[in-house]
Parts: structure tokens; C-alpha cells; sequence
């Protein structure tokens, strides 16, 4: 059975970066598409983006477009998200899941394996 691990929360001051990380235990990731989602403080969780199990579907929430980048490395069973020009409204706990298929035309994306998260605060 799947499952996930997230690092790389903290406390960042706004503009600056962060880079999560999610691996995986039990099984492998290789060939499982791979979703980012998010929970801040009284909002309901939400997907921030997503990337196929070959890499060559990659998607984003619209308000991290230019900021964030998700990328994988098969080889090392992992899947990061780097987060830069982080935001106060960024301040969430972030999840890694493993989803049912990571795609524009499917967003948000269906979680099907849950990691069990690692905070992210943005705050001066």
C-alpha cells in the first residue's frame, strides 16, 4: 500500500522560498501521478498542482502560476514542489497525494493516497 511522506515546511518570510518534498514508502512512485493540495487556516483543502507519473503532464492552481514548480525524480522515488515568492495567503499545511490522474481537463485531481503533511507559514 501506498504510502507518502511529506518535508520541507517552516517558517518563511513573505517573498521568500521553500522546497517541498514527498516520498514515498511501501510502494514506489514511478508510476503514479502525483498531486500537491493545501489546507490553510478555516479554508477547505485545495489542489495546487499536479504532475503525471512520465512528467509530461504538469498542472497548477492559478494562484501559484509562475511561482511554484513540481518536478519528480523517478530514480529517487520523489516528487518536490518548490515554492518561491511565497505569500501569507501560502500559509497552509501542505499534502502530497498520490491522485487518479493528473490533467486540465480532471482538475482538481482525485487524491487516492494521502501523506500526512508538513506546515508551511508565511509570516514577517
Amino acid at each position: 500500500q501506498l504510502q507518502l511522506v511529506e518535508s520541507g515546511g517552516g517558517l518563511v518570510q513573505p517573498g521568500g522560498s521553500l522546497r517541498l518534498s514527498c516520498a514515498a514508502s511501501g510502494s514506489t512512485l514511478d508510476l503514479v501521478d502525483v498531486g500537491w493540495f493545501r489546507q490553510g487556516p478555516e479554508k477547505a483543502r485545495e489542489g495546487v498542482s499536479c504532475i503525471s507519473y512520465s512528467g509530461s503532464r504538469i498542472i497548477y492552481e492559478d494562484s501559484v502560476k509562475g511561482r511554484f514548480t513540481i518536478s519528480r525524480d523517478n530514480a529517487k522515488d520523489t516528487v518536490s514542489l518548490q515554492m518561491n515568492n511565497l505569500k501569507p495567503e501560502d500559509t497552509a499545511v501542505y499534502y502530497c497525494a498520490g491522485v487518479v490522474y493528473c490533467s486540465v481537463h480532471t482538475w482538481p485531481p482525485v487524491p487516492n493516497a494521502w501523506g500526512q503533511g508538513t506546515q508551511v507559514t508565511v509570516s514577517a
